[in-house]
């Protein structure tokens, strides 16, 4: 009764359109006046030691990262390289924009930045080449959402904070889904080009092709110093955090030179601002833990679920149905794992599921949710960019969301997609 009080008051609120963070602590506040006997004093001191551990300083040096690498001409760059690739192929632009959208995604850790650097770049070119809007933003949306599988990636930092999980091995995890989620889009891609017969782009020559390479390797480097730095142990997540934030800084202001540096304290402010709105999310979520935690909920709650007998299979199952449900119909990513993740963790592991499996699992559904209404922000993003309305695009999106439903089911039952080149790596 005590936790479905909880979960009632939550959802209550959120339903009168409180934001989440507020919602999440008014619920805490309240339930620690009139059901239990927590001091308050605890309460205080866990809003300071909730937020001060060194992973969580990772959130707005990968944060900066993306905005100074959205702005420093890297976008343009990686784009300019996929063309001359596979420009010349069945829906080429499209092609280059997927592939575009999962190079940035290897450096930038945010789906929002991915949709935003990519699409407004790639669109206009579509649209001038022949193609209609509908298909490109479609593209886009979904492609986007690569930009929290691969690599660095903010909703993975928050799951592995919220379970005590290595974010090396997260991230190195994410690596090969996200070769096959490109791959599985570019099919279809192409298989819809063809049958639309849509335009080509003259096929470029190894020149142009080694041009645009050497253009865009500054960019690419980040991946090396990430993947590198971590395997070696020369530094830990948090500090590949830092160092990306640096050399972000420096290719888009001193190479690239598309940020001069009168513009820096611009992109510092709102890098500010959004690390402070997650953080202030993080803060009351750490606290909706803590008020779990000391009901022992999350521990009941997997004694019971491994008591229905239903297996990984089946357990995993309900998972997806469950978070599908809410990602992308009520909350945002980093919201529903800070309050899915401490609960469901405890019952997977008992099931002898890997944490590290299982965090990927969650980021496919989070990368679902962000590509369907109400609350994907990956369309709306892609709607202002490409000027349709929401239900338009909602529609426009439907072939990839569906190879993406596809590729969640194989993430889901392949544990050894994500958990191979960690072990290799000796990671995990």
């Amino acid at each position: 009764m005590r936790a479905a009080t909880v979960f009632a008051l939550l959802i209550a609120l959120m339903l009168t359109g409180i934001p989440v963070s507020i919602a999440l602590g008014l619920t805490v506040m309240t339930f620690l006046f009139t059901l239990t006997t927590v001091p308050i004093e605890a309460v205080s001191m866990k809003l300071f030691t909730g937020i001060e551990g060194f992973e969580i300083m990772a959130i707005p040096f990968f944060i900066l990262a993306g905005n100074f690498l959205t702005h420093g001409g890297v976008a343009r760059r990686m784009i300019n390289f996929a063309t001359s690739l596979i420009g010349h192929w069945h829906g080429g632009l499209g092609l280059a924009g997927i592939v575009a959208c999962a190079m940035f995604a290897l450096v930038c850790g945010s789906s929002v930045a991915t949709v935003a650097a990519i699409g407004a770049i790639v669109l206009p070119e579509m649209v001038r080449h022949g193609y209609p809007m509908h298909f490109g933003a479609g593209i886009i949306t979904v492609a986007g959402s690569l930009g929290i599988l691969m690599l660095p990636s903010i909703p993975k930092i928050v799951y592995a904070v919220s379970t005590n999980t290595s974010i090396g091995a997260l991230f190195v995890a994410g690596l090969l889904p996200g070769i096959m989620l490109t791959t599985m889009l570019c099919i279809v891609t192409w298989w819809l080009a063809r049958k639309r017969d849509y335009p080509r782009m003259p096929k470029a020559s190894w020149g142009e092709t080694v041009r645009t390479f050497r253009e865009s390797i500054w960019g690419l480097m980040l991946v090396v110093i990430i993947i590198g730095g971590i395997y070696s142990g020369l530094f830990t997540a948090t500090e590949a955090a830092a160092m990306a934030a640096v050399y972000s800084f420096v290719i888009a202001v001193f190479v690239y030179k598309a940020i001069g540096l009168k513009d820096v304290p611009r992109v510092l402010l709102r890098a500010a601002n959004t690390s402070a709105m997650l953080l202030y999310i993080v803060t009351n979520a750490v606290l909706f833990s803590f008020v779990l935690s000391n009901e022992n909920l999350p521990a009941t709650l997997a004694d019971w679920i491994a008591a229905q007998n239903l297996g990984w299979v089946g357990f995993l199952l309900v998972v997806n149905v469950l978070l599908l449900l809410l990602a992308g119909n009520f909350m945002e990513p980093n919201s529903i794992i800070l309050i899915m993740a401490p609960i469901l963790a405890p019952a997977a592991k008992k099931l002898g599921i890997d944490l590290v499996h299982f965090g990927i699992v969650m980021d496919v559904n989070m990368e679902v949710g962000l590509c369907h209404p109400p609350v994907g922000l990956n369309l709306y993003v892609a709607s202002m960019i490409a000027r349709m309305r929401i239900t338009e695009l909602a529609v426009a999106v439907l072939p990839w969301l569906i190879t993406m439903l596809g590729f969640l089911v194989i993430v889901t039952y392949w544990p050894d997609l994500t958990l191979w080149l960690p072990r290799v790596l000796g990671m995990h």
